[in-house]
């Protein structure tokens, strides 16, 4: 998990990815596998848990984070150079539920990048059945200090 923690800010219990698989120039693999105990679990559904779609869209948001920090990194920016902010979620379907105990593959691949922001693309697959399908873009910001109030 340090490989992932040393990449981007994201932290247990918030964290959606468990590994990354395999990388390339234009994408990034990650897996998870869905814990019985996530404390969301308790109340989506008591007695039938399914993982929230928002959260499955949310470790390919993760995953893609993570591949846009490995190219800044390869780039030469220092570690906390920046984060990831979301800006923009289109065209998500959903085609099958995630349960708990499930292992799920996530992949983001660039689709391109302009004025800052870079466009992806994002699937989920939980063994060969496609779970979500998500068109995301993607800028990276550095933080900038808060005022006191």
């Amino acid at each position: 998990m340090s490989e992932i923690t040393d990449l981007i800010p994201h932290r247990p219990p918030f964290l959606f990815i468990d590994e990354i698989v395999s990388e390339s120039a234009d994408g990034l693999v990650a897996r998870r596998t869905w814990r019985a105990d996530e404390d969301f679990y308790k109340g989506h559904y008591p007695n039938a848990p399914i993982t929230p779609g928002v959260i499955l869209c949310e470790a390919v948001f993760q995953t893609g984070a993570a591949f846009l920090a490995k190219e800044a990194k390869a780039a030469g920016a220092a570690p906390g150079d920046g984060v990831p902010l979301l800006a923009k979620i289109s065209d998500v379907r959903f085609r099958s539920p995630v349960y708990p105990g499930d292992t799920i593959t996530i992949e983001v691949k660039r689709k391109e990048a302009m004025g800052g922001f870079t466009m992806m693309t994002g699937q989920i697959k939980n063994g060969d059945k496609r779970v979500l399908s998500v068109d995301f873009a993607v800028a990276w910001k550095t933080p900038e200090p808060k005022a006191d109030a």
